[in-house]
């Protein structure tokens, strides 16, 4: 089994930075991609970043060129860096770990973050 617990959430000003991060603990090593999803008010669960054992990053469209993950293997925790943060920003960040080995996939409790305009 996996736990994820993020933290770093809060309310920040557009144009503004947060960092959150998320501390994975248990069967940790068998974890092959970490990512960050976003879900706004009355909407689907997006991808916003994901980031591979190997190093290898992917992010969403509107968030490129803003935002930054990356991944500390000996600490088992991922980040994700956010600057320019925009009001559309806005929502629950969870952290998502993904085993393929195991075909399961592990989900944080969430984080808020709310950017004001």
């Amino acid at each position: 089994q996996v736990q994820l617990v993020e933290s770093g959430g809060g309310l920040v000003q557009a144009g503004g930075s947060l960092r959150l991060s998320c501390a994975g603990s248990g069967s940790i090593s068998g974890i092959d991609v970490m990512g960050w999803y976003r879900q706004a008010p009355g909407k689907q669960r997006d991808l916003v970043a994901s980031i591979t054992s190997g190093g290898g990053t992917n992010y969403a469209d509107s968030v490129k060129g803003r935002f930054t993950i990356s991944r500390n293997n000996a600490k088992n925790t991922v980040y994700l860096q956010m600057n320019s943060l925009k009001p559309e920003d806005t929502g629950v960040y969870y952290c998502n770990a993904v085993s393929f080995r195991r075909s399961q996939t592990y989900w944080g409790q969430g984080t808020q973050v709310t950017v004001s305009s």
